[in-house]
């Protein structure tokens, strides 16, 4: 469920979405359509990774749509630099290529996640909901096919995760929401949120799925 994006006076205010694509009319039409939402608003097109990088600063989005391939460069290897430079945002890669190698790549980058250009305009702004709440934008059976490919590291012991943020951890990657994991847990949604902030901080990751990887690289899931 969309999960209201506020401010820091507590009250709701439209997420702000960069689009960043060189396809004139599916930006605009990107545009058009979140703009006609109540709930969201485009902040800024940009055609190419440098100007990505500029509006990112000036324009303080939410949520980045970001293009796979782009004139000046691959957008999944952009992620890093447009994380620094808004931290909090959430990125969602749109792409015409459902390669794992592009997937993985846009996970250990830090995206929440990623969208086939394919998908209808409706799981569009589902999609930027998702990520302005923190969620991450794939699907369980996606997920279930992509963990296989991580790198399993030794398992560690002495690491700086508690019980229930492995607890957390194990339920991101069956891929509940962050209400389904409340649910599971029977706690509330502000713990789940607080517990993921947590780990992540704590694995220098900026999404839920950049934790997960890392945490599988690290060993710190491996009954998963």
């Amino acid at each position: 469920m969309f999960e209201e994006h506020e401010s820091v006076t507590g009250t709701a205010e439209p997420v702000r979405v960069l689009i960043v694509d060189d396809h004139e009319v599916l930006a605009s039409s990107l545009a058009m359509v979140l703009d006609s939402e109540p709930d969201l608003v485009t902040a800024g097109v940009a055609t190419t990774l440098e100007q990505a990088r500029e509006l990112v600063v000036t324009t303080e989005p939410d949520v980045v749509l970001l293009d796979h391939r782009m004139p000046d460069g691959d957008g999944v290897a952009a992620i890093p630099a447009l994380r620094a430079a808004r931290p909090a945002i959430g990125v969602v890669v749109l792409t015409a290529s459902a390669a794992d190698h592009v997937l993985l790549s846009a996970i250990e980058n830090g995206a929440s996640g990623f969208l086939s250009k394919t998908r209808s305009l409706e799981e569009v702004t589902k999609a930027v909901r998702a990520a302005a709440a923190g969620e991450s934008v794939i699907s369980p059976e996606m997920l279930a096919r992509l963990l296989p490919r991580f790198g399993r590291g030794k398992a560690h012991t002495a690491d700086d995760l508690t019980e229930r943020e492995r607890e957390v951890l194990g339920l991101v990657a069956e891929g509940l929401s962050n209400a389904a994991i409340a649910q599971r847990l029977v706690v509330s949604v502000h713990t789940v949120r607080n517990h993921i902030a947590s780990l992540s901080a704590k694995l220098g990751a900026h999404s839920k799925l950049e934790a997960l990887s890392i945490a599988l690289r690290q060993g710190l899931l491996p009954d998963l």
